[in-house]
């Protein structure tokens, strides 16, 4: 059944894909981008800005007014900064919070009155890994996604009586263009620094992971399946059997051993 489609973000990495194969299958897909991009046919772009609630507005308006519904929102714009808690810019950690929980809680108050009174859809939210577990040198992108989580659980049952569905996406380490992009929000560590070394033996470690990581098709394949799925899970943990394993652990171990674990893979001695 071809339904219309919000998705955040599809610039580049999983919004990208996702959109792509969402056209492919024959649904009506709007996806956001910040700047003028190579237009796509089957894809209708919006211009639109997280931290910008006109913007949210005006890109929500003109997908109800072109189609008259949205069955699915996708939220899966955001951003990743880099660095020591105490060092990390306060412009940046504002920034991070602003983009990738508050700007995701705007576009879903946007969207739910529509959803809600056309009797029912979806609204899948991307949270992390990084959602389930506090990274060392990623903190503020951890707290946003610890924070959709919250939201999300909360969401799930509020608009339970209202027929929407509430779906989690915790993304392990995939080769997209996260690397890249956190460059530019990264703590300006210099020789005065007192995290500088530790730091950057860490992000040795988060870039490794990352550029080892699967590709965004494998996801934007999954998340094809969770739309087209009659009853989807609530939540779907899209990973390597490691980092599922260290899911699991986190909830099994003790938490000072679980600690050790994160503190040997990041280097933190």
């Amino acid at each position: 059944m071809k339904k219309v489609i919000l998705i955040t973000g599809i610039s580049s990495g999983f919004g990208k894909q996702t959109a792509k194969l969402l056209a492919d299958e024959g649904h009506i897909v709007y996806g956001t981008v910040r700047k003028e991009t190579v237009p796509d046919d089957r894809i209708h772009h919006l211009l639109m800005d997280l931290t910008n609630p006109d913007s949210i507005k005006k890109a929500v308006s003109v997908v109800f007014e072109n189609e008259g519904r949205i069955d699915v929102l996708i939220n899966n714009a955001g951003m990743h900064s880099g660095g020591p808690i105490e060092t990390l810019p306060i412009e940046t950690i504002k920034l991070q919070m602003d983009t990738n929980f508050l700007g995701l809680v705007l576009i879903t108050r946007e969207v739910l009155p529509i959803i809600r009174q056309q009797g029912g859809g979806t609204i899948i939210n991307f949270s992390s890994i990084g959602g389930l577990m506090g990274l060392p040198f990623q903190a503020f992108y951890s707290a946003g996604k610890f924070a959709i989580e919250g939201f999300s659980e909360a969401l799930r049952m509020e608009v339970k009586p209202y027929n929407i569905k509430v779906i989690l996406i915790n993304p392990g380490d995939f080769h997209t263009s996260n690397t890249a992009n956190r460059r530019n929000f990264l703590a300006p560590t210099g020789n005065n620094d007192p995290y500088r070394q530790q730091f950057e033996k860490s992000l040795t470690a988060i870039e490794k992971d990352e550029a080892n990581g699967w590709k965004p098709e494998v996801l934007a394949r999954k998340i094809v399946r969770i739309i087209e799925c009659k009853n989807p899970g609530q939540r779907y943990i899209i990973s390597s059997f490691e980092q599922k394993l260290a899911v699991a652990l986190k909830y099994i171990l003790p938490g000072k051993w679980f600690r050790m674990i994160l503190e040997d893979h990041y280097k933190i001695h």
